[in-house]
C-alpha cells in the first residue's frame, strides 16, 4: 500500500526537502514574507501532487533515531508498509550464523514491535531478504547495505557480521502509524570507522547474574560492539588456585557458556586478569604475600620474583582455556604505584629505569601469552616510554597491544600513528566518565573546589570523533572502572556513545546524539530524560559531599556530627549544629526539590510506557537515597531546634520540655527507619541482576581486605559502603542516650 507522509511529518521535513527548485524558492519566500497563499500552494503541491515518497534526507527528520548512525543514507522511494506478518528469506547457501541473525530478527521483531515474522524459502508479500554476496569491497565484512521500497526490504552483506549488523539497523528503522508498520524508502550503505569496538566490563566489586551478563552482551551487539573485555579479578573460579575465586564466582564451564553465547552476536570475550598492579585480590592471601613489591601493600607484584610469573601464568592459562576462540587476553598492569621500591627493584631501576622495570614485566608476560596463541593487551600509552624512563632506552615487546590513554591529548593521535608504524596494535582509550558514587558526571563535572567543568559525554564525543576520523586506530576500548560500585546500567550512555562514534565519527552533532540516544534507548514516548540525567548528575555530587564520603579520596573536608545531647538538670547543650552546617542545610533543601522532580520524571516515564523500565527502578533507588540524605540534614537541623526549644522551656513548662525532647527522639527514630527502608529497597532492586555483595556460601566465606586504591565500593565487604558514613553518626546510640536522659528527666519531674 502506498502511503504519503502524514501532515505532522511534512512540517518536520520542509526544511530538508524544500531546499531545491521551485518548491524551495516558494518555501523560502513563504518563510521570509509569511505569505499565507504561498504556504497553501506549497502544502497542496507537497501533499497532493508529489509522488508518494519520503520527503527527507535525514532519518531523524522522519522520527527515526538510529544508533550508530549509518555512514551513507539516501531517503528515496515509497514506504515499505505492512500490518503485521513478515517473511524472512535467506540465501539458499546461508550459514548457521546467517540463520541465527534471521531468527534473532524474528525474535526481536516480536519482542520490540509485536510483529510476527517467520523464515520462508519463497518470495511473497511483505518480504525481507537477507543476502550474503560479494559486492562493495570498501565496506568489508562488517559492512552492509539496506534497500527498502514498497516491494520489500533487502539487506546485503559480504560477511556474517555485516548481515547481523544490518538486521540491527533495520529494527531501528520501523515506525508504527495507526494500524500499519512502516519502513521508509531508502538506501543505506554502512561500515565501521574502527574495526574493533570494545567495552570494558569491570566486576571487581560486584558480580552480576548470568542472565544479566547475557542480556548485557545482547544489548551491546544491538549497537555493534564486537569486543567484551571482562575484568574478573576474583569473580572467576580459577581451577589452578580455587581459593582465589570468590563464593559464587563463575566456573570455567559458565564462562565458556557466555563465550559461546557472545560469539553468536559477533562479540569476542576477552578476559582481563590483572598483572603487575591491581592484584590485591591475589596478594591479600597469606600464601602469596611474599610476592608483594613492599610488604605493606597487597596491590602490586614484585616484577623480579619468579613466583610472580608462576602464579600469573597459572591464572592466565585458566582464563585462556575458559575463553576459546578469543584472540586476546588483557593483563592490566596499570597504576603500579609501588614499582621499584623493593631493594632488588631499586637496584634494577638504577640500571634500566622504572619504565624499564615495567616493560621487563610486560615483555616477559608477552612472550608467555604469545606462546599460548593470544595477543597480550596492556594498559600502556603509545610512545609513553620515550618520556617516562629518565632518558634510559626501553623497548616494549612488539606483541603488546597498547590500550591506555595518552595524557598529552594534543599528541595522542600522532603518538598512536608512530606506535603503529613501529608495529604495535593500538586501541583508542575512551576513559571512564568518572568515579563518583551512584551516578556519572555525563553533563558536568565538579572538582574539590566546586568548580564546574565539561561533562564526560562532551569530552568523549570530541575525542571519539577525532579518533574515528583519523584512520589510525585498530580498536577502541571504553572503560567502566567499578571503583564507586555503580550499577552497571549507569554506564549504558557511555557504552552506546563509544559504540556510536567509533562506528561513525561524522554523522551526528552532540545535541543530535543526545536526542537520538534518549529516544532510541528509552523509546520515543520517553520524556525529560536529559533533565533526569542532569538531576542525578548533580545529586551524585551532593551525595558524595555529604558526611565523610569524600574523605576516602580527598582527605580533610570537614565532618558531620550529631547535634549535642542535653545534659544536667538544667538541660544544658552546645548550640552549634545549625550554625556549623548552615551551608549544607541550604544545599540539602535545594537538592531535595530536585530529587522530588527526578522522581516525578521517573513516574511519568513509567506511566508513558518508556522502554528499559528496570533502569527507572534503579534511578528511583538512587534518587530516593539522595533524597533521604537531604532529609537527614533537615532532620538533624530540626532535632537541634527541638532541643533548643526544650532548653528554653525547662524552667517554664516541664511537660512541654519533655514533649520537645520526645519530638527530637521521634525525628531520629523516623530517620533511622527511613534509611533502613530506602537502603533495603535499593538492595532488592539492584540484586534483581546481581549476587549479594560479599556473598558467603556454605563451605566458603568471602575473604575481605582493603587495598591502597581506597575504592569507594571497597570500604565495606557488602553494600553498606553506600551508607556506612551515615551509620558512623551512630544515630541509634545517640537516640538511646537521649531516651536515657528523657527517662531521668521524667523521674526528676515526678519528684518535683
Amino acid at each position: 500500500m502506498k502511503k504519503r507522509l502524514f501532515v505532522g511529518e511534512l512540517n518536520s521535513t520542509y526544511s530538508v526537502y524544500l531546499n531545491q527548485g521551485l518548491i524551495g524558492n516558494l518555501f523560502r519566500r513563504m518563510k521570509n514574507g509569511k505569505n499565507i497563499l504561498l504556504y497553501g500552494i506549497v502544502f497542496f503541491i507537497t501533499l497532493f501532487l508529489l509522488p508518494d515518497k519520503c520527503l527527507a534526507t535525514d532519518l531523524k527528520d522522519l522520527g527515526l533515531y538510529v544508533l550508530p548512525y549509518p555512514q551513507e543514507v539516501s531517503i528515496e522511494g515509497e514506504y515499505f508498509e505492512f500490518k503485521n506478518n513478515l517473511n524472512i528469506v535467506l540465501n539458499k547457501n546461508h550459514s548457521a550464523a546467517d540463520e541465527f541473525a534471521a531468527n534473532e530478527l524474528i525474535r526481536d521483531l516480536k519482542e520490540k514491535w509485536n510483529i510476527t515474522a517467520h523464515l520462508s524459502h519463497q518470495k511473497g508479500l511483505n518480504t525481507i531478504f537477507l543476502v550474503r554476496k560479494k559486492g562493495n569491497a570498501r565496506i568489508g565484512d562488517q559492512g552492509y547495505e539496506i534497500v527498502s521500497d514498497d516491494k520489500g526490504i533487502i539487506i546485503t552483506a559480504m560477511g556474517e557480521e555485516g548481515l547481523f549488523y544490518g538486521t540491527r539497523t533495520l529494527l531501528q528503522l520501523i515506525k508504527k502509524k495507526g494500524e500499519y508498520y512502516q519502513v521508509p524508502g531508502l538506501k543505506v550503505v554502512d561500515w565501521p570507522a574502527i574495526l574493533q569496538r570494545a567495552v570494558h566490563y569491570d566486576t571487581k566489586h560486584h558480580q552480576d547474574k548470568m542472565s544479566y551478563v547475557k542480556s548485557f552482551i545482547k544489548e551491546l551487539s544491538d549497537y555493534k560492539i564486537n569486543m567484551f573485555v571482562w575484568e574478573w579479578e576474583d569473580k572467576f573460579a580459577y581451577p589452578s588456585h580455587p581459593e582465589i575465586g570468590a563464593p559464587g564466582a563463575f566456573t570455567p564451564d559458565e564462562i565458556k557458556e557466555v563465550v559461546a553465547f557472545a560469539k553468536n552476536y559477533h562479540i569476542q570475550i576477552v578476559p582481563l586478569v590483572q598483572g603487575l598492579g591491581h592484584v590485591s585480590f591475589l596478594l591479600k592471601w597469606p600464601q602469596f604475600a611474599h610476592l608483594r613489591e613492599i610488604p605493606a601493600s597487597n596491590f602490586e607484584f614484585c616484577p623480579l620474583k619468579a613466583g610472580s610469573y608462576d602464579l600469573l601464568f597459572d591464572l592466565w592459562k585458566d582464563a585462556i582455556n575458559a575463553t576459546p576462540g578469543s584472540r586476546y587476553i588483557h593483563i592490566g598492569s596499570d597504576e603500579t604505584f609501588e614499582l621499584g621500591l623493593c631493594d632488588q627493584c631499586q637496584k634494577k631501576a638504577k640500571e634500566i629505569g622504572k619504565k624499564g622495570i615495567y616493560h621487563l614485566f610486560t615483555n616477559k608476560a608477552a612472550k608467555y601469552i604469545l606462546s599460548q596463541k593470544r595477543k597480550p593487551m596492556v594498559w600502556d600509552t603509545p610512545m609513553g616510554w620515550e618520556l617516562e624512563n629518565d632518558g634510559k632506552p626501553v623497548v616494549p615487546d612488539k606483541g603488546l597491544v597498547l590500550t591506555e590513554e595518552d595524557t598529552r591529548r594534543n599528541m595522542m593521535i600522532d603518538n598512536a600513528r608512530r606506535a603503529k608504524q613501529l608495529g604495535y596494535e593500538v586501541f583508542f582509550y575512551d576513559p571512564n566518565p568518572g568515579i563518583e558514587p551512584l551516578f556519572l558526571p555525563y553533563f558536568f563535572k565538579m572538582d574539590e573546589t566546586a568548580s564546574i567543568a565539561t561533562g564526560s559525554l562532551e569530552e568523549s564525543f570530541n575525542e571519539l570523533k577525532r579518533a574515528a576520523t583519523s584512520g589510525v586506530y585498530d580498536g577502541m576500548i571504553r572503560t567502566s572502572w567499578d571503583d564507586a560500585g555503580l550499577h552497571n546500567q549507569m554506564w549504558m550512555l557511555s557504552f552506546i556513545t563509544s559504540a556510536a562514534f567509533s562506528w561513525n565519527g561524522k554523522a551526528l552533532t552532540l545535541n543530535d546524539f543526545k536526542e537520538s540516544y534518549f529516544k532510541n534507548y528509552y523509546g520515543v514516548q520517553s520524556q525529560d530524560m536529559e533533565e533526569l540525567f542532569t538531576l542525578l548528575n548533580e545529586g551524585s555530587y551532593y551525595f558524595w559531599d555529604s558526611f565523610e564520603r569524600k574523605v576516602w579520596h580527598w582527605g580533610e573536608i570537614g565532618k558531620t556530627f550529631m547535634p549535642d545531647l542535653p545534659r544536667g538538670d538544667a538541660l544544658e547543650y552546645n548550640p552549634y549544629w545549625n550554625t556549623l552546617h548552615s551551608g549544607m542545610i541550604k544545599r540539602s533543601e535545594l537538592v531535595l526539590k530536585k530529587m522530588n522532580r527526578a522522581l516525578d520524571i521517573i513516574r511519568a516515564n513509567n506511566a508513558a510506557g518508556a522502554k528499559h523500565l528496570y533502569d527507572f527502578e534503579l534511578y528511583e533507588t538512587i534518587a530516593q537515597l539522595i533524597r533521604h540524605t537531604c532529609l537527614v540534614y533537615g532532620d538533624l537541623s530540626n532535632v537541634e531546634t527541638s532541643i533548643k526549644e526544650a532548653n528554653q522551656l525547662t524552667f517554664v513548662d516541664r511537660d512541654s520540655t519533655y514533649s520537645c525532647l520526645k519530638k527530637a527522639a521521634d525525628i531520629v527514630e523516623h530517620c533511622i527507619n527511613r534509611r533502613s527502608e530506602v537502603f533495603n529497597n535499593l538492595i532488592d532492586v539492584w540484586e534483581k541482576t546481581r549476587l549479594p555483595k560479599g556473598l558467603s556460601v556454605e563451605g566458603k566465606k568471602y575473604f575481605f581486605q582493603q587495598d591502597r586504591t581506597r575504592h569507594f565500593a571497597n570500604r565495606q565487604p557488602d553494600m553498606t559502603y553506600l551508607i556506612c558514613d551515615e551509620q558512623k553518626l551512630d544515630m541509634e546510640g545517640w537516640l538511646q542516650k537521649l531516651r536515657n536522659y528523657m527517662e531521668k528527666y521524667k523521674i526528676n519531674s515526678f519528684q518535683d
